[in-house]
């Protein structure tokens, strides 16, 4: 009893896209370019935060790590404010790079 229009047959053209089984080709390469990014994002983001819980000789979190010093800063503290900022702008900027290359491998202008 509903007044929807009976379903049609799907287009010709499929145009669905799955994240973790990208088409060959453009997609493929942007996604393991994304995996990439995304990876060197998390190492860097989690990766010092587990060494400097790893090397804390104290329960305080007193370690070798922490007692560095970085332009005045604690090394962990410039780390985690200042380099990761840094880090996270140069990602955007090498994966608008690589995407541009790829776009223009890919689909020459006319």
């Amino acid at each position: 009893m509903s007044s929807r229009p009976p379903q049609s047959d799907p287009p010709a053209e499929d145009y669905r896209i799955n994240f973790f089984r990208p088409r060959p080709g453009y997609m493929r390469q942007k996604v393991i370019y994304i995996w990439v990014l995304l990876t060197s994002w998390a190492l860097f983001t989690f990766g010092f935060q587990l060494l400097l819980a790893w090397t804390a000789g104290t329960p305080q979190g007193e370690g070798p790590l922490t007692e560095i010093t970085f332009f005045g800063f604690p090394l962990h503290f410039w780390y985690t404010g200042h380099f990761l900022i840094v880090w996270f702008i140069v990602l955007c900027f090498l994966f608008n790079t690589f995407v541009d290359r790829l776009t223009r491998a890919f689909r020459p202008r006319k």
